[in-house]
Protein backbone atom coordinates (compact mmCIF):
# COMPACT_ATOMS: atom_id res chain seq x y z
CA UNK A 1 0.00 0.00 0.00
CA UNK A 2 1.00 3.76 -0.98
CA UNK A 3 1.28 5.92 1.65
CA UNK A 4 -0.08 8.70 0.17
CA UNK A 5 0.64 11.32 2.65
CA UNK A 6 4.77 10.80 1.65
CA UNK A 7 3.06 12.50 -1.89
CA UNK A 8 1.54 15.00 -0.11
CA UNK A 9 4.04 18.56 0.44
CA UNK A 10 2.82 21.28 2.81
CA UNK A 11 3.96 24.73 1.71
CA UNK A 12 3.97 27.46 4.48
CA UNK A 13 2.39 30.37 4.03
CA UNK A 14 0.62 29.91 0.85
CA UNK A 15 -1.50 31.74 -0.67
CA UNK A 16 -1.54 34.08 2.41
CA UNK A 17 0.72 34.05 5.89
CA UNK A 18 -0.92 31.57 8.48
CA UNK A 19 -1.56 28.95 5.71
CA UNK A 20 -0.41 25.85 5.28
CA UNK A 21 -1.20 24.72 1.39
CA UNK A 22 -1.33 20.88 0.95
CA UNK A 23 0.25 20.58 -2.58
CA UNK A 24 -0.55 17.38 -4.04
CA UNK A 25 1.79 17.65 -7.52
CA UNK A 26 3.92 15.29 -5.62
CA UNK A 27 1.19 12.75 -5.65
CA UNK A 28 0.47 13.79 -9.31
CA UNK A 29 3.72 13.60 -10.20
CA UNK A 30 4.55 9.81 -9.39
CA UNK A 31 2.37 7.71 -11.36
CA UNK A 32 2.71 4.89 -8.48
CA UNK A 33 1.03 7.33 -6.13
CA UNK A 34 -1.36 9.04 -8.61
CA UNK A 35 -2.61 5.06 -9.36
CA UNK A 36 -2.92 4.72 -5.81
CA UNK A 37 -4.80 7.49 -5.00
CA UNK A 38 -7.62 6.40 -7.90
CA UNK A 39 -7.24 3.06 -6.67
CA UNK A 40 -8.35 4.25 -3.29
CA UNK A 41 -11.01 6.52 -4.29
CA UNK A 42 -12.75 3.96 -6.16
CA UNK A 43 -12.67 1.28 -2.72
CA UNK A 44 -13.66 4.36 -1.12
CA UNK A 45 -16.34 4.41 -3.03
CA UNK A 46 -17.64 0.86 -3.33
CA UNK A 47 -20.94 0.00 -2.94
CA UNK A 48 -22.00 4.04 -3.62
CA UNK A 49 -24.41 4.33 -6.71
CA UNK A 50 -22.35 6.23 -9.25
CA UNK A 51 -23.66 7.34 -13.17
CA UNK A 52 -21.43 9.87 -13.47
CA UNK A 53 -18.56 11.78 -11.71
CA UNK A 54 -18.43 15.57 -11.65
CA UNK A 55 -15.22 17.09 -11.27
CA UNK A 56 -15.05 20.19 -9.39
CA UNK A 57 -12.47 23.18 -11.31
CA UNK A 58 -9.78 22.67 -11.69
CA UNK A 59 -7.75 19.68 -9.86
CA UNK A 60 -11.14 17.73 -9.31
CA UNK A 61 -10.56 17.07 -13.10
CA UNK A 62 -7.55 15.38 -12.91
CA UNK A 63 -8.81 13.01 -10.23
CA UNK A 64 -12.33 12.84 -11.41
CA UNK A 65 -11.40 12.52 -15.21
CA UNK A 66 -9.13 9.38 -14.32
CA UNK A 67 -11.70 7.67 -11.59
CA UNK A 68 -14.57 8.22 -14.35
CA UNK A 69 -12.48 6.53 -17.11
CA UNK A 70 -11.74 3.42 -14.16
CA UNK A 71 -15.47 2.97 -13.05
CA UNK A 72 -16.49 3.58 -16.48
CA UNK A 73 -18.95 6.29 -16.22
CA UNK A 74 -18.93 9.53 -17.34
CA UNK A 75 -17.12 12.80 -16.27
CA UNK A 76 -18.50 16.14 -15.80
CA UNK A 77 -16.73 19.33 -15.46
CA UNK A 78 -18.13 21.86 -13.05
CA UNK A 79 -16.52 25.20 -13.76
CA UNK A 80 -15.72 28.45 -13.15
CA UNK A 81 -18.18 31.28 -15.17
CA UNK A 82 -17.00 31.52 -18.65
CA UNK A 83 -15.51 28.52 -19.42
CA UNK A 84 -18.31 26.03 -20.63
CA UNK A 85 -19.25 26.68 -24.11
CA UNK A 86 -23.00 25.39 -24.16
CA UNK A 87 -25.91 26.21 -22.18
CA UNK A 88 -25.34 26.31 -18.33
CA UNK A 89 -26.58 26.46 -15.06
CA UNK A 90 -25.06 28.88 -12.48
CA UNK A 91 -24.84 28.73 -8.47
CA UNK A 92 -23.16 30.97 -6.63
CA UNK A 93 -21.81 30.46 -3.01
CA UNK A 94 -19.80 32.68 -0.47
CA UNK A 95 -16.19 33.07 0.27
CA UNK A 96 -14.70 34.57 3.41
CA UNK A 97 -14.53 37.77 1.25
CA UNK A 98 -17.24 38.31 -0.95
CA UNK A 99 -18.90 35.35 -3.38
CA UNK A 100 -17.64 33.45 -6.69
CA UNK A 101 -19.84 31.41 -8.97
CA UNK A 102 -19.40 27.51 -10.24
CA UNK A 103 -21.65 26.01 -13.58
CA UNK A 104 -22.26 22.94 -15.15
CA UNK A 105 -23.64 22.17 -18.65
CA UNK A 106 -27.33 22.12 -18.19
CA UNK A 107 -27.25 18.73 -20.05
CA UNK A 108 -24.30 17.24 -17.95
CA UNK A 109 -26.33 15.12 -15.45
CA UNK A 110 -29.44 14.19 -16.18
CA UNK A 111 -32.26 13.52 -13.51
CA UNK A 112 -32.58 10.39 -11.75
CA UNK A 113 -28.80 10.01 -12.31
CA UNK A 114 -26.51 9.16 -9.26
CA UNK A 115 -23.72 11.54 -9.05
CA UNK A 116 -20.24 11.31 -7.03
CA UNK A 117 -18.43 14.92 -6.91
CA UNK A 118 -14.53 14.32 -7.29
CA UNK A 119 -11.85 16.63 -5.82
CA UNK A 120 -8.37 16.62 -4.18
CA UNK A 121 -9.33 18.51 -1.32
CA UNK A 122 -12.18 19.69 0.91
CA UNK A 123 -11.85 22.85 2.91
CA UNK A 124 -14.69 25.33 3.82
CA UNK A 125 -16.91 23.32 1.45
CA UNK A 126 -18.04 26.07 -0.43
CA UNK A 127 -17.47 24.87 -3.66
CA UNK A 128 -18.69 21.63 -3.10
CA UNK A 129 -21.95 22.78 -1.51
CA UNK A 130 -22.57 24.34 -4.70
CA UNK A 131 -21.58 21.61 -6.90
CA UNK A 132 -24.36 19.63 -5.38
CA UNK A 133 -26.47 22.28 -5.74
CA UNK A 134 -26.03 22.36 -9.15
CA UNK A 135 -26.69 18.40 -9.39
CA UNK A 136 -29.75 18.80 -7.50
CA UNK A 137 -31.23 21.35 -9.29
CA UNK A 138 -30.66 19.25 -12.75
CA UNK A 139 -32.72 16.15 -10.83
CA UNK A 140 -30.21 14.43 -10.24
CA UNK A 141 -28.89 13.00 -6.32
CA UNK A 142 -25.45 13.41 -4.87
CA UNK A 143 -25.13 10.06 -4.04
CA UNK A 144 -21.27 10.93 -2.39
CA UNK A 145 -18.23 13.28 -2.66
CA UNK A 146 -14.71 12.02 -2.89
CA UNK A 147 -11.65 13.77 -1.57
CA UNK A 148 -8.19 12.86 -1.64
CA UNK A 149 -7.78 15.09 1.38
CA UNK A 150 -9.78 16.59 4.10
CA UNK A 151 -8.83 19.26 6.22
CA UNK A 152 -11.39 18.06 9.44
CA UNK A 153 -9.77 21.31 11.17
CA UNK A 154 -12.09 23.97 9.01
CA UNK A 155 -16.14 23.58 8.79
CA UNK A 156 -16.39 22.01 5.45
CA UNK A 157 -18.84 19.74 7.73
CA UNK A 158 -21.04 22.76 8.54
CA UNK A 159 -21.61 23.59 5.18
CA UNK A 160 -22.58 19.48 3.75
CA UNK A 161 -24.31 18.51 6.82
CA UNK A 162 -25.39 15.44 6.46
CA UNK A 163 -23.85 13.96 2.92
CA UNK A 164 -21.58 11.41 2.44
CA UNK A 165 -18.05 12.38 2.61
CA UNK A 166 -15.38 9.85 1.62
CA UNK A 167 -11.67 11.10 2.25
CA UNK A 168 -8.24 8.90 2.14
CA UNK A 169 -6.20 11.44 3.67
CA UNK A 170 -7.80 13.35 6.82
CA UNK A 171 -5.71 16.08 8.81
CA UNK A 172 -7.30 16.92 12.21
Amino acid sequence: MTDLNAFIRDVPDFPKPGIVFKDITPLLGNAGAFRAAIDGLQESLDGVACDAIVGMESRGFLFGAALAMQMGVGFVPARKPGKLPARVVTEEYALEYGTDKIQMHEDGVRAGQDVVVVDDLIATGGTALATCRLIERLGARVSALGFVIALDFLPWRDKLGDREVRALLRYA
